[in-house]
């Protein structure tokens, strides 16, 4: 006998999903201690942050007949849509139907669109992602984050091979998984392995040939994975190409671009640069991420597809991070984490000498 699929409150998502936003476990360790599946806590995350404006946004309505018969006409409209979208995915194999459900849509809940196409939910949670990495697969992200910052122009299939050399009997499918859930490929030109979001504006890349000769002509950001004990966080820096000075930071347990927000408006607090450089990830070209540079007249210029070294500034600082500080400390916690880069980054900043400043530190060259 098939066991019922467990139903969860309101009450118990919005206390996972708070949990999930104040950033301090990994979505792994909050998906272990709840019992239940890590899809689950990331989308119970992006559904707080997208409904946070709407609760401050609210305004009491004014006494108006025609909000009797409001609701009716929202059913309407509601089922109409509804009945649109079905009449697209009908007759459909069950992986069709899987690759069908938009977990993103605005309006018709992963639920009823599974309930629409005659798929069950947990079929497409099972399909999506597992309900935790395995042991086995967090080693294999570690080994896999450390020999890329060794060697980033590795992709899936060398990663492959040089773990099979190792001692680990991967096939190279399983790789490239693991590499697209922490978000790196290979550096060097390629089609198709852009991550952006193809309804996002992409803008041109806007530094060859230009002489960076002060700070605040030219910022750059980027992410990149953080290995833990349970699981993994995301790092986003902020980082003046002329100084090399860490404008800003921020750490998530998920990949969305509302860190990377933060990130950006803690910098902006600081100053203003004349470009602004990013990839093509769609936290980057998101609207909301764009909104405060374009609001400041501030020049955006993005990387091309697949080519990594457009943003070599920030590829350099990851390799310093990693290996001066991640690699050389076991961080069992994220607030752990959280200190142990900020000391990090203080030192980067006001102590670490670089030779391509003359010995200076970053500090010294960026408020010259």
């Amino acid at each position: 006998m098939t066991a019922k699929r467990k139903r969860h409150k309101p009450e118990f998502k919005a206390q996972v999903a708070l949990e999930a936003y104040k950033g301090e476990k990994t979505i792994n360790q909050l998906a272990s201690e709840h019992e239940v599946a890590a899809v689950q806590v990331s989308q119970w995350k992006r559904q707080l942050l997208q409904g946070v404006p709407e609760v401050f946004g609210r305004a009491r309505p004014e006494v108006d007949p025609d909000a009797l018969t409001a609701p009716l006409y929202q059913e309407i409209g509601r089922l109409k849509m509804e009945l649109d979208w079905l009449k697209k995915n009908l007759a459909m194999s069950i992986d069709d139907k899987r690759r069908c459900i938009d977990p993103d849509h605005s309006k018709i809940s992963i639920q009823r669109q599974c309930e629409l196409v005659g798929l069950s939910r947990s079929s497409w949670y099972y399909q999506a992602s597992p309900a935790l990495e395995s042991p086995e697969n967090l080693n294999l992200m570690r080994l896999i984050d450390e020999q890329y910052t060794r060697t980033p122009f590795y992709g899936s299939r060398k990663i492959t091979a040089w773990l099979n050399e190792q001692g680990f009997p991967v096939n190279r499918k399983r790789i490239q998984r693991l590499m697209r859930l922490m978000g790196i490929q290979a550096v060097g030109p390629k089609p198709g392995t852009s991550l952006r979001n193809k309804e996002h504006k992409v803008y041109p890349y806007l530094l060859n040939g230009v002489d960076i000769v002060r700070p605040n002509q030219v910022w750059s950001t980027d992410i990149t994975y953080c290995p833990m004990p349970q699981g993994f966080m995301y790092l986003v820096a902020i980082i003046d190409w002329y100084s090399r000075y860490v404008v800003s930071w921020e750490l998530s347990n998920t990949l969305d671009a509302d860190f990377c927000i933060h990130a950006l408006g803690r910098a902006l607090e600081q100053g203003e640069p004349d470009i602004f450089n990013t990839d093509q990830g769609c936290q980057f070209t998101s609207n909301d991420f764009l909104a405060p540079l374009q609001e400041r007249e501030i020049r955006i210029s993005m990387d091309g597809k697949g080519r990594a070294l457009d943003n070599i500034f920030v590829e350099r600082l990851w390799r310093s991070v990693k290996h001066e500080w991640l690699y050389t400390h076991e961080f069992q916690t994220v607030p752990e984490l959280y200190t142990g880069l900020d000391e990090y980054f203080e030192f980067y900043n006001t102590e670490r000498l670089h030779q391509s400043l003359s010995y200076k530190t970053p500090k010294a060259i960026h408020f010259a």
